[in-house]
């Protein structure tokens, strides 16, 4: 889906589903990762994860779209358009919008690897996502050295 075909139907939703006009920009943002959309406020952009429609379909992107319209809508009404809000919370049911975007998939998400290291001592074994400096800590359980033993 192009951009033009984007924007052509967020204006088509805008309509009739909110029976009001849309009258700024709707494109594509593949850099977004974990997110179905954003609505900017600076500039009343709304992008949309190209991911949206290739991972679950039509039916998704038009949620997602509803979701994004509702920002859109109430911020230019001067009314309360963030998630935690009465009034976003009432629109996103008016229209039948979902709350969250369903998520995106293994292909957006990081591959996990952990470092293990091992308390000499008492042999009590730590799981870290991040590298530690084995020579500031100590074992949390004997007060022993600790010691990298792989990196998975």
């Amino acid at each position: 889906m192009t951009n033009d075909e984007l924007q052509a139907l967020v204006k088509t939703v805008s309509i009739n589903v909110f029976k009001k006009p849309f009258l700024h920009q709707a494109e594509h943002n593949p850099r977004l990762r974990t997110t179905g959309g954003r609505y900017m406020l600076a500039n009343h952009t709304i992008e949309i994860n190209p991911l949206v429609l290739k991972v679950h379909g039509m039916d998704e992107l038009i949620g997602v779209i509803k979701h994004e319209l509702c920002h859109y809508h109430l911020h230019l009404e001067g009314k309360g358009y963030k998630h935690r809000d009465k009034d976003f919370r009432e629109s996103l049911k008016d229209t039948s919008s979902p709350r969250f975007c369903k998520p995106l998939g293994a292909e957006n998400k990081k591959s996990t690897s952990f470092y293990i290291y091992e308390c000499e001592s008492c042999e009590l074994k730590y799981k870290r996502k991040r590298r530690i400096n084995v020579q500031k800590y100590r074992c949390g359980k004997c007060a022993g050295e600790i010691s990298m033993q792989t990196n998975k």
